[in-house]
């Protein structure tokens, strides 16, 4: 029996992430693709690496018979969207947006939201009606940290660095988004204030059962290429290198997309791929972790749909099997 979903807020990345992936979902039919600036148009025409893959076209509003709904839209406006256009409680949603990330968020308007980090809230996910899929740098990062939260290990002020892709900023131009301003450059933004940085303390603060009584102190960078999360991530620890990695293989010894790797990790063999890569390393005092993600499959749409497959039973890889662009 086919899943039938819908996408609002069609014509942005996440969404044409999210229809590269659903096309090929085996248990997936397409519902409406909504638009509104782009209704009766060819999907193809906006996302145009989907020519030949289907003739389907946005439309201005869902077909009203869709088991899931997906919101590819602003953050912000969610909500607004969900009050104009109220869903039978039946529908499933599963927002892309920060508007409900945060457990002062989560319930809206009768709609009560789980965080979508499946190495976090799996078992919750199964059972949820309603996914506020993670941030994508909150993504990288509290895959670094989940394991040390949950043993007790962190202990110490956390410190990160984190560069990202253009497609972070989504479709929208703006200065820092421009082929001659964003090429052969990088440079800081929101250093210590990042919007994600709530979410991720949230949920370690949930592993450790108390709130959360180190900072963690954050500087995104924008780099100069499209896609990707390349995060470095240190604290000061008193385990060994090996008690750290065999700490962070138990952990995700269950989680098909995060892997421990004992060899450095680049961005290129996470690239276009629902995974997360983690390398554990002693350094002094220091234990480094670098985490690797694709910012738009799993720190948006791969993930996304990896909690669709937990709330309709099947496997969380279902249509995820995406091979890395190596070279």
């Amino acid at each position: 029996m086919k899943i039938k979903a819908g996408i609002v807020g069609g014509a942005g990345y996440t969404a044409g992430e999210l229809l590269r992936i659903l096309l090929h979902h085996e248990f997936v039919e397409l519902g409406g693709i909504v638009s509104s600036s782009n209704a009766d148009n060819p999907i193809y025409q906006v996302h145009d690496d989907l020519v030949g893959d289907t003739e389907l076209r946005f439309a201005a509003a869902l077909q009203g018979d869709e088991d899931v709904v997906f919101l590819c839209l602003g953050h912000g406006n969610s909500k607004a969207w969900l009050t104009q256009n109220p869903l039978p409680e039946t529908t499933h949603v599963i927002d892309l947006s920060n508007d409900f990330r945060l457990e002062a968020d989560a319930e809206f308007e009768g709609r009560e939201f789980v965080y979508g980090l499946p190495e976090l809230n799996k078992s919750r996910i199964q059972q949820a009606q309603n996914i506020a899929n993670p941030g994508c740098f909150a993504t990288a990062i509290q895959l670094a940290l989940l394991p040390l939260a949950q043993a007790g290990k962190l202990q110490d002020d956390v410190h990160v660095s984190a560069i990202t892709g253009s497609t972070g900023a989504g479709q929208s131009l703006s200065e820092t988004v421009h082929f001659s301003w964003r090429t052969n450059n990088v440079s800081i933004y929101k250093p210590f204030t990042h919007q994600h940085l709530s979410e991720i303390g949230e949920s370690l603060a949930r592993l450790l059962q108390h709130e959360l009584d180190v900072d963690i102190h954050f500087i995104p960078y924008r780099g100069n290429f499209t896609r990707g999360i390349f995060a470095s991530v240190y604290t000061p620890s008193d385990l060994t290198q090996d008690e750290a990695r065999a700490l962070y293989h138990q952990f995700y010894q269950d989680a098909p997309f995060t892997t421990v790797s004992d060899k450095e990790v680049h961005l290129k063999q996470v690239v276009n791929t629902n995974k997360c890569l983690l390398h554990v390393q002693k350094l002094g005092k220091q234990l480094l972790i670098t985490s690797v993600i694709d910012n738009l499959v799993k720190g948006a749409s791969g993930q996304a749909v990896q909690n669709m497959n937990l709330i309709f039973g099947l496997p969380e890889t279902t249509g995820l099997g995406l091979k890395a662009g190596l070279f």
